[in-house]
């Protein structure tokens, strides 16, 4: 017998080499039934694998919140997609075809891109093989019986020359189809219940453009048919909310193929949001007592060598630009510049914290298929700021920052998230800075700030910043991803590497400490996200237009013109609509514009010097005196109400 710890804790006694399916029969038949793998000490396997000693073991199923469970059903389902394919189109070559996050797709060398009538017959094929309940069996073979066996598949062929020698080569057969993967996988084809075919698209052979452009097919499947409407109705919410479907049909932002991909152009509208979301982050920053400046969006290229950022992100950077005696290159962040401003003069502890805000414009190195809208961008503006303390301040400045994001939430009328503590990755020396009491000093005192500062955190190992841990903070969004906004940073790398000192009350010189804090991260990327929160629906104080003016006919134009003028000068984002159309026609329109008020004028409303309103959250609010109105929009814009 061997003992086998789970999830729970408990230990269950079994015989050696019963299988993790056996396992989970012991639990419960419910268990057992809805399996997909098991991770054996850390380790994913099959649901026939054989435990053969005592282990940890813990059993996924299609859950929610088990991503590992859905991955194995995924994963399988992409088998059932390939066999398909191959079945309809027997030249087609196979390459990979993994599970993701949400779904997975399969990778095919085909000489046409897929039709929806290809997908279609696909998606029937597939179902075809779910019914047949093919059994899935793995066998493993060596190095020469492998290729032989994948002579006809060249991808397959590549990856298998690439395995190192003396790895397990694992292959999986179902009926008249086989293919080199690691698994894991269920136990026949009949275990997937429901399965719809979302999407095709081209992609390079291992993501470089390079390689020969494959046919990617995305799909997704389901336990129940009710699991997969869900789904299905998600994504189309996802795609009512797109950034980049709103941002069109409100004149936000637009792209052109001459500017080049990943640098969208502001237009009026998203420009305005954009002006106020810099204002109102700019304005908090200066009551707490934040000294803003500007620096170049350009350096030379020893400023990240001495800063690190060099080694460590110098692909994700620009190609150098060399300049007479310099190499030049454009920013991808401007930590190092702000480090420069701090050491310009000497400082006293008495001036720590310094606070040093920026909103500073950076690049990336983003490859087109990547970019996305203002979600992800090759020039980006980020709401940075770093603040130099001692080390005695960074408990009650990390507090300060802390309570900084929380009242911008609220502002926002966020409240769904969750912080993060972001960790190293102990055995990944290539991307984190290599001293150890530096890291074991920076994440424990993080951990003994969050616990003392009462915020609820979970931790994430691979997460941190290559200088040091951070607190990120995940919010869910409306249509359930979780996206990261704000970010505040330890770092006792930078000061370090730059030099910086203060002198401190016994005269002598120390090292402050640097917490890099992006509250808003970049107004590109939280644009785009307050556009799918919304909807496009702003509320009064972000809406782009605050109030449009309808007058009924001509005969309002005049006093039409007066309303616009006093809400003009107090402020207030207005137009008038006088076009000659009827008013049934500028209603509509300013409801699909999402306007947040609507101010309609006919005759009564001309003698009684008042105005019709029409909310869009509220429908019609009757009449109104415009003074009061004003009154009304502006307590409502001051208070930052939402809805």
């Amino acid at each position: 017998m061997i003992k086998v710890c789970l999830k729970d804790g408990s230990i269950l006694e079994v015989p050696e080499e019963s299988s993790i399916l056996e396992v989970a029969k012991q639990i419960s038949e419910g268990l057992a039934r809805n399996a997909t793998c098991g991770e054996v000490n850390g380790e994913i396997k099959d649901l026939r694998y054989k435990l053969q000693q005592d282990c940890n073991l813990v059993i996924h199923t299609f859950k929610e919140d088990d991503i590992e469970g859905k991955k194995a059903y995924w994963h399988t389902t992409s088998h059932i997609m390939a066999q398909a394919v191959k079945r309809l189109f027997p030249n087609a070559k196979i390459a990979i075809g993994p599970a993701i996050d949400e779904g997975f797709y399969y990778d095919f060398d085909v000489e046409k891109p897929f039709t929806d009538e290809d997908k279609a017959n696909i998606e029937d094929e597939m179902k075809k093989i779910i019914k047949e309940d093919l059994l899935i069996e793995r066998f493993s073979l060596p190095r020469n019986e492998a290729l032989e066996l994948m002579k006809n598949e060249p991808y397959k062929k590549e990856l298998i020359e690439d395995l190192p020698e003396g790895e397990e080569i694992s292959f999986y057969k179902q009926g008249d189809f086989t293919d080199l993967c690691a698994g894991p996988h269920l136990e026949t084809t009949g275990k997937i219940k429901t399965v719809k075919i979302l999407s095709s698209s081209g992609a390079y052979w291992r993501g470089s453009e390079k390689n020969k452009m494959l046919q990617r097919i995305y799909a997704i499947s389901f336990p129940k048919a009710s699991m997969l409407q869900e789904h299905l109705d998600l994504l189309e919410e996802a795609r009512q909310r797109d950034h980049r479907k709103i941002g069109k049909e409100q004149e936000l932002f637009m792209t052109h193929e001459l500017v080049g991909s990943g640098l969208p152009m502001y237009l009026p509208n998203g420009a305005t949001i954009r002006r106020i979301l810099e204002r109102y982050i700019a304005d908090k920053e200066i009551e707490l007592d934040y000294k803003h400046v500007y620096t170049p969006s350009l350096a030379n290229v020893d400023l990240y060598k001495t800063s690190g950022h060099w080694d460590h992100y110098k692909d994700d950077m620009f190609p150098v630009m060399k300049m007479e005696n310099e190499e030049i290159v454009l920013r991808p962040m401007n930590c190092p510049h702000h480090m420069l401003i701090y050491k310009n003069k000497l400082h006293s502890y008495r001036d720590l914290p310094i606070r040093i805000g920026e909103l500073a414009h950076d690049f990336r190195y983003e490859s087109s298929g990547s970019v996305c809208g203002l979600e992800r961008v090759r020039e980006m503006c980020q709401n940075d700021a770093h603040i130099f303390v001692t080390p005695e301040q960074i408990k009650s400045v990390f507090g300060e920052v802390v309570k900084l994001i929380l009242s911008v939430y609220e502002d926002f009328g966020f409240d769904n998230y969750t912080f993060r503590l972001s960790l190293r990755d102990k055995n990944d020396k290539e991307k984190y800075f290599d001293d150890d009491e530096m890291w074991e000093t920076a994440e424990s005192q993080l951990r003994e700030i969050l616990t003392e500062l009462g915020i609820n955190f979970y931790e994430a190992t691979g997460e941190a910043a290559f200088y040091g841990p951070k607190l990120d903070v995940q919010i869910k969004t409306a249509i359930g991803h979780d996206v990261t906004i704000s970010t505040c940073q330890l770092d006792f790398l930078l000061p370090q590497r730059f030099e910086l000192e203060y002198i401190g009350e016994d005269g002598q010189a120390h090292r402050p400490v640097v917490i890099h804090r992006a509250i808003l991260g970049t107004f590109d990327r939280f644009l785009s996200f307050l556009i799918e929160e919304y909807k496009g629906a702003f509320p009064a104080w972000l809406a782009p237009t605050q109030v449009k003016i309808l007058p009924i006919t001509d005969n309002q134009h005049e006093y039409a013109k007066q309303v616009k003028n006093q809400l003009f000068r107090k402020g207030i984002r207005v137009v008038l609509d006088d076009r000659n159309e009827k008013i049934g026609y500028k209603i509509r329109e300013a409801q699909l514009e999402k306007v947040p008020y609507m101010l309609v004028i006919g005759d009564k409303e001309v003698e009684s010097n008042s105005v019709a309103i029409r909310s869009r959250a509220e429908g019609d609010i009757g009449i109104m005196n415009i003074n009061d109105f004003e009154a009304k929009i502006l307590k409502e814009v001051e208070n930052k109400v939402n809805y």
